[in-house]
């Protein structure tokens, strides 16, 4: 038997739907629509980077209009609905995936990367004195933690070890993160941040194969084996000990998924020789797209569309990479540029920069791609989204530095002074 036909745009149509990027009305709202973007997309990744509002924050954001900080620190502090951990990342997951994340804490309780193992065995005496102090204290954070008096700084007590050990004893689970406090994380037993009601059952590796592969599909829509073997894993052999499934596991369970009739193998337009896979229940829920797709995001360099840069490349055409670790030199588009996602195709890049102080949106460059289709209709919506983005950082007023095309820099900064109303 043929595997069904998908055209290119019938595959971005529904990717995008899995992604939640096809409209935002009121689909989510308050900490309930967070829990249900969360638990669909897998994870939430978190960053440090702070140019504009932290990726987290922006990527819920973009799916959820009312979004605000507080919602995401309620429901992991105080309601327990979410928790943090890795995936391909540092990230926000679904406390109901608590279980699948004891294989990557069982791997680092023996540790064969070579760094890792450094770390745990420098640290050594210091995590039993680390723990027993949560132990006895309840939640602490690294700054709760000063050298006793006579103890010089740079010794295994100085703050530095104190924070490396308090992270090496939540990666192998002895510890999670309560909460934070201005970003800074807050650590408890984790007997005393698990809810009870949780699943704390090792999975079986056909259980994690399976959970991985459906975990994939239903963010991704359809993906080739190599993007769901990386899908919420590191690439990267430093972190070989939070690689928690081989090509044979997810190999497998694709085949056992497909005999079940979970998935199905399809093809898509112009990648004939490549095996795609997409959930039933996808293909069912396609024929029920229609009309065009019109809306307009700015999205964070780390949202989870956007995270596999060469699946991105293939599938939409679009060359990205975030070049805020380049050398100035080196930098094509800026140093933390925003796809801009207008309708199925993306169609240029800005780079931002929130200044608190001055209460000041700086874009120090747009630049768009050619041929735009419905160009004033793009420029209308792009000028809301970005006020929108603007406000949701703070700003009071947008200043525009440079744009490619040129004349786009006066263009737009004309219609925002129009536009905007504090």
């Amino acid at each position: 038997m043929k595997n069904i036909q998908i055209s290119n745009k019938l595959a971005r149509r529904i990717i995008l739907k899995s992604q939640l990027l096809v409209s935002r009305t009121d689909t989510f709202r308050g900490k309930e629509g967070i829990t249900q973007i969360i638990d669909h997309l897998g994870y939430i990744q978190i960053d440090t980077l702070a140019v504009i509002r932290r990726s987290h924050h922006h990527t819920l954001w973009t799916r959820q209009p009312d979004y605000q900080e507080q919602m995401l620190d309620e429901l992991q502090s105080r309601e327990r609905l979410i928790f943090e951990y890795w995936t391909h990342a540092m990230s926000y997951q679904p406390m109901a995936d608590f279980r699948f994340t004891l294989p990557r804490k069982k791997n680092l309780q023996n540790p064969t990367n070579k760094w890792i193992k450094q770390q745990f065995q420098k640290y050594l005496k210091l995590l039993p004195v680390v723990l027993e102090r949560i132990r006895q204290e309840g939640p602490l954070g690294s700054k709760d933690f000063k050298p006793p008096s006579g103890i010089k700084q740079g010794s295994w007590w100085d703050w530095n070890p104190t924070k490396t050990a308090l992270e090496l004893l939540f990666w192998k689970g002895d510890l999670m993160i309560r909460e934070r406090r201005n970003f800074q994380k807050i650590y408890d037993l984790t007997e005393r941040v698990l809810p009870d009601y949780i699943n704390t059952t090792y999975p079986t590796p056909e259980e994690l194969g399976h959970f991985l592969v459906r975990r994939a599909l239903l963010a991704l829509a359809v993906a080739q084996e190599r993007e769901i073997l990386k899908f919420m894993q590191p690439e990267s052999s430093r972190d070989s000990d939070l690689q928690i499934a081989n090509k044979e596991l997810i190999s497998n369970s694709l085949k056992q998924l497909i005999e079940t009739k979970v998935i199905i193998p399809v093809q898509l337009e112009y990648f004939q020789e490549n095996t795609f896979y997409t959930l039933s229940e996808t293909i069912e829920e396609a024929e029920n797209i229609s009309g065009q797709n019109s809306n307009l995001f700015l999205l964070s360099p780390f949202d989870n569309l956007i995270i596999q840069r060469d699946r991105i490349k293939r599938l939409f055409e679009f060359d990205y990479a975030l070049e805020c670790y380049l050398p100035p030199a080196k930098r094509k588009f800026g140093y933390f540029t925003l796809p801009i996602l207008w309708g199925e195709n993306f169609v240029g890049r800005l780079d931002p920069k929130a200044n608190a102080k001055k209460q000041t949106f700086f874009i120090h460059n747009i630049v768009l791609e050619e041929n735009i289709l419905n160009r004033s209709e793009f420029i209308s919506q792009f000028v809301k989204k970005l006020i929108t983005l603007a406000r949701f950082n703070h700003c009071k007023k947008i200043k525009i530095e440079r744009s490619n095309p040129a004349k786009l820099k006066s263009e737009l900064n004309s219609i925002i002074s129009k536009s905007w109303k504090i």
